[in-house]
Formats: C-alpha cells, structure tokens, sequence
C-alpha cells in the first residue's frame, strides 16, 4: 500500500480545497426543497464551481477503468439510492431524502470531497431517525482517527454502532485517500476489527463516508452505469467528510459556516451550524 503523506504545505491546500467544498453544500441548501429538480441543482452547483469559486467539479467526465465517463458536475443519490446517483429532471417531492456529493479540484489540484444528507420538507420519523444516526456513525468514526490507531478501529466504530440501531453498513463502497488525485490509498472500510488494517501517522488524509441502509446491505447497480441503489428499496444514507491525521489527533478538512454542528459526543470544535435540512 503506497500512501502519499502531505506536507505542510499540502494540509494548507487541501484545507482551501475542503472549504470550497464544503460552501458549494452551503450555496445548495436553501435550494433543496420540493419542486426543485437535481438537474437544476447540478446546474447551480457547476455554475458556483465554474463561475464563482474557479474550481473543476471533478466528477464531471470522471472514467474511472470499465465506467463510462460521469455526465455530471454532482453526485444526488435520493431515497433508496445509496451512492452515484445522477441528476435528472424527476423533482424532488416532500418526504424525500437526498445526499449531495461535491468534489471540487483548485486550480492548484487539490481535491476537496465531501457530502451531506438533505431532507426535503418534512421527512418521515425514520428518514430523520436514519439521517441523523447516520451523522453520528461517520463521526463515530472521525473521532477514532489519531496517530498509531488503525484504520481497522474507524471501521469497526462506525459498525458497532449503526448495527446497533437496526442498520446496516454497505460494504462495496469505502472511503479513500486523497490529494492531487481524486482517489487515493488508503482505502477506509465502514467495518471491520479494531487494531487490523493499516496504521495510521500524521500527514494522511482520505474520506470517511459511510453509506448506511435501513434495510438490508445488499446493492445493485441501475443500467446507466452508476446509479447503486439498495436491493430491498429501503432508504439509504451516507454523510462524508475529508479527514487530516494530525499529531496529536484529527483535523476534519471539509467545513464551512453551513456545516452541521458535531454531535455532543465530539471533544471538539471542527464543525458548528445547523443541521441542513430544507424548508
């Protein structure tokens, strides 16, 4: 496993990519609410990439080997969807959940990746109930990042304890590295036995992205190529941060003012705001 250690000033630059990340999030969440169509969001959000920030939303285009490339500049993955869903001209209706997914590159090239989960209007008890023990498992998992832990120990924080509320953890899909490239080493499981897996040391950073499901953890791939949605069409979630191992802890790198507040159990101050949830 051949994992890339940033510098300092490498942390500086994926601090910059992070935020800007994190503000297209921002700039979208008075815009999810019923009626609006993800097309029209996708729009909004290439525009405040392209034109405000002069960023590249890096998914558009993106061809990863056997996938045809992305058509998109975001990612919306609604109600069972659990991940790389694209933006079409279905509106969302009050009720649904969406989770938006934006990666941007800088103009130096550094990428910035992080999602939130959006209720439109009100949702039912269990979509809350699903969204916000969602949050809380990826930050389960933020919190056990220090130097000389594993990356066995975030895995088996964010199973223990969405399990332990009746949901279950999709397995296909894991959090990664990242830097110049969109996807790097190490690749982050959302389960697994604490103290295995690779050590970690200040300087990595990857994502932490748990895709979490109501239901039951199988998936299957829709025919356009990208689409994953649950097997049983339950309702899935996922939340997703990018995460520095520093020497003394954790930074989380994909903040902004719009960014939920932590959970109470969080020793920490790497995130304060409202939950974003649409009127």
């Amino acid at each position: 496993m051949s994992i890339t250690l940033k510098t300092a000033a490498d942390i500086e630059a994926m601090r910059v990519a992070g935020r800007l990340a994190a503000e297209v999030l921002d700039m979208l969440t008075p815009h999810v609410k019923p009626g609006v169509t993800t097309e029209q969001l996708d729009q909004l959000a290439h525009d405040h990439m392209v034109n405000v920030q002069g960023t590249v939303p890096a998914p558009l285009h993106y061809a990863p080997p056997g996938y045809t490339p992305y058509p998109k500049s975001i990612c919306t993955s609604v109600n069972h969807q659990v991940c790389h869903g694209i933006p079409n001209d279905r509106a969302l209706k009050n009720g649904d959940i969406v989770n938006i997914d934006i990666t941007v590159i800088t103009k130096d090239g550094w990428h910035g990746d992080t999602s939130r989960m959006f209720i439109v209007g009100e949702g039912s008890i269990a979509a809350r109930r699903l969204c916000a023990l969602t949050y809380e498992a990826m930050w389960k998992g933020v919190t056990m990042v220090r130097p000389g832990a594993r990356l066995g120990d975030i895995g088996h924080a964010i199973q223990r304890f969405a399990e332990g509320q009746g949901f279950s953890i999709v397995r296909e899909f894991c959090g990664h590295g990242i830097g110049r490239k969109f996807h790097e080493e190490p690749q982050v499981l959302h389960y697994g036995r604490p103290g295995t897996l690779e050590e970690l040391v200040p300087g990595m950073v990857f994502t932490i992205e748990p895709m979490i499901n109501a239901g039951r953890r199988e998936i299957r791939e829709l025919g356009d190529g990208w689409t994953i949605v649950t097997r049983d069409r339950s309702l899935s979630a996922q939340w997703e941060h990018t995460v520095l191992v520093t020497e003394t802890g954790y930074e989380v790198l994909t903040v902004s003012a719009g960014s939920p507040a932590v959970p109470a159990f969080v020793d920490g101050t790497a995130a304060v705001a409202a939950a974003p949830v649409a009127d």
